[in-house]
């Protein structure tokens, strides 16, 4: 929160960055983490990544999977940001706009700030 605040003081100033900062997905639990993140989506983008497919179709093939188990995996990876969709003709295709993704962990909370523990493992 202390981040966005500085954040958003420092552009109304017109202090802007020379570059966008890294996105960001923030999960409720490692729970949705993991159904958002399954060894299944994994496989997807870095199939996609590599591969790039010309269609959500060619995805599936590409992975061995049902063109409807697919699409709703790489729908709700674009509500997370993680994966985007380039229309052509009547096919989306799917891009990932990343070559990683990192995933933070915390493990101890600081009850009185709210804040996590930001020693690295």
């Amino acid at each position: 929160m202390d981040r966005t605040e500085d954040a958003m003081e420092a552009a109304l100033e017109g202090n802007l960055p020379d570059e966008a900062p890294p996105s960001r997905v923030t999960f409720e639990d490692p729970d949705e983490l993991m159904r958002v993140f399954s060894p299944r989506a994994i496989e997807l983008l870095r199939t996609i990544a590599q591969e790039e497919p010309a269609s959500m179709r060619a995805a599936a093939r590409l992975v061995d999977r049902d063109i409807k188990d697919v699409s709703r995996n790489l729908n709700q990876l674009e509500q997370f940001g993680v994966v985007e969709f380039e229309q052509e003709g009547r096919s989306k295709r799917p891009m990932v706009p990343f070559d990683d993704i990192e995933v933070h962990l915390s493990l101890r909370d600081d009850p009185e700030s709210g804040d996590r523990s930001e020693a690295p493992a």
